[in-house]
C-alpha cells in the first residue's frame, strides 16, 4: 500500500493587492493614556463642583454647635487728629477724625457719653461727624474688633461748642425736661445678616416735644419717625445686601433744635461687589447639569474603548488559530492499483 502526502499550498497576497488584512495598527496605550486623563479632569471638576457647593444643614437628630474663636483685642488706640484740643466752635456737628487699626470699629464720646461708630478704612484712618454738647466736650476714641472686644481709649481732646443766645442762655447741662436736645444710642456698632430686621435702640433727651427723627440708613432708603415724648424707642430697618453701611440720624423737636448721631451697621455675608447669591447659585447648577451629561458620556467612551481593544484580540487570536490549522500538512490514501 503506498502513502501519498499532500500538502497545501497557502499564496500570500501582495500589499497592493487591494485585499483587507486584519487591523494591527491601533495605538491602545495612547487611546488608554487620554481616556485616563479625561477621567482624571472629570473627577478634578466635580471634586471642585462639590465643595463650592453649600453644605447641606444639619440632618434630622443631629447637633449644631456654634461659637466665636477667641482672640487678642486691639492693642492700639485710635488718635483725635481732627479737632485741636481746646478748639471753639460756634456750630454743630463737627468733623472728628484721627488714625486707628484696620478693621475695627471706632466709637466717639463726648464726656463720657456715645457719640456715633464708624469703620476704621483700608488706610487706617476714620472720619465721623459729632454732634456737640453745649460747652466743654471732652472728647475720646475707641475701637472695638470684630468680636466687640474693646482696644485702649484714646488722648482725650477738649473742645467747646459755643452756642449763640438765645439757645444757649439759662440752660441746665443735661435738663432733660428742656433744654438741648440729644439723641443717644447703647450701640457701638449694630450687626445683622441680609433680609433680617435690624434693631438700633435710641433714646431722645431734652428738648421740647413733638419731636421728628430723620433716619438715613446708608442703602438709599430714607424714614422718618415722629415721636410724642422722650421714651425709648427701636428704629428698625431690613438690608437686602451685605456690607457696612452708615446709618445717619437726625432729630428735631418743636423748637427747631437739631441733634445728630451716626452709627456703623455690619451686613454680614459676602459682600455684593464680589459676587451675588443667585448667580453662585445658577453657576453652581450649570456646571452640575453638565456634568450629569459627562459622565454618562465618558462611560460611554471607556466601554467602546475596552469593546473594540477586547474585539480585537479576540479576532487576532482566531486568525492566528486559523493560520495554524491551514499550515498543517494534509495526509490521503489512495488504494493500489493492484488491489
Amino acid at each position: 500500500m503506498a502513502t501519498k502526502v499532500y500538502t497545501k499550498l497557502k499564496i500570500i497576497e501582495h500589499e497592493h493587492s487591494l485585499r483587507l488584512r486584519p487591523h494591527e495598527h491601533t495605538s491602545y496605550i495612547t487611546l488608554f493614556i487620554v481616556v485616563f486623563l479625561a477621567g482624571i479632569l472629570l473627577v478634578g471638576i466635580s471634586i471642585s463642583s462639590y465643595v463650592s457647593a453649600a453644605p447641606p444643614g444639619p440632618a434630622s437628630g443631629s447637633v449644631g454647635l456654634t461659637g466665636i474663636m477667641p482672640a487678642v483685642p486691639p492693642k492700639v488706640a485710635a488718635t483725635i487728629d481732627v479737632p485741636n484740643d481746646q478748639q471753639r466752635f460756634n456750630f454743630s456737628p463737627i468733623k472728628v477724625s484721627g488714625t486707628c487699626p484696620v478693621g475695627t470699629i471706632v466709637e466717639i464720646f463726648k464726656n463720657n457719653i456715645f457719640a456715633g461708630s464708624t469703620q476704621c478704612n483700608s488706610g487706617g484712618t476714620y472720619s465721623l461727624d459729632v454732634d456737640l454738647l453745649y460747652s466743654q466736650n471732652i472728647l475720646t476714641a475707641q475701637v472695638f474688633d470684630e468680636l466687640n472686644q474693646a482696644g485702649p481709649i484714646s488722648k482725650p481732646v477738649t473742645v467747646f461748642y459755643d452756642a449763640s443766645l438765645p439757645l444757649a442762655a439759662n440752660l441746665a447741662f443735661l435738663n432733660f425736661g428742656g433744654g438741648q436736645l440729644l439723641l443717644i444710642s447703647d450701640a457701638v456698632y449694630r450687626g445683622s445678616f441680609p433680609n433680617d430686621t435690624m434693631s438700633v435702640p435710641l433714646s431722645i433727651l431734652g428738648g421740647v416735644a413733638p419731636f421728628a427723627v430723620n433716619i438715613q440708613w446708608g442703602d438709599s432708603s430714607n424714614k422718618v419717625i415722629p415721636r410724642s415724648d422722650n421714651s425709648v424707642f427701636n428704629a428698625t430697618h431690613v438690608y437686602k445686601k451685605p456690607g457696612i453701611y452708615k446709618i445717619t440720624f437726625q432729630a428735631t423737636d418743636a423748637q427747631q433744635q437739631s441733634a445728630f448721631l451716626s452709627v456703623a451697621a455690619i451686613i454680614n455675608g459676602q459682600p455684593a461687589g464680589l459676587s451675588s447669591t443667585g448667580n453662585s447659585t445658577s453657576s453652581k447648577t450649570e456646571v452640575t447639569n453638565k456634568l450629569l451629561v459627562l459622565w454618562p458620556l465618558y462611560a460611554i467612551i471607556v466601554t467602546m474603548v475596552i469593546s473594540f481593544w477586547v474585539g480585537e484580540k479576540h479576532e487576532k487570536h482566531v486568525l492566528s488559530k486559523k493560520a495554524l490549522e491551514d499550515q498543517k500538512p494534509t495526509l490521503g490514501v489512495t488504494p493500489h492499483p493492484s488491489v
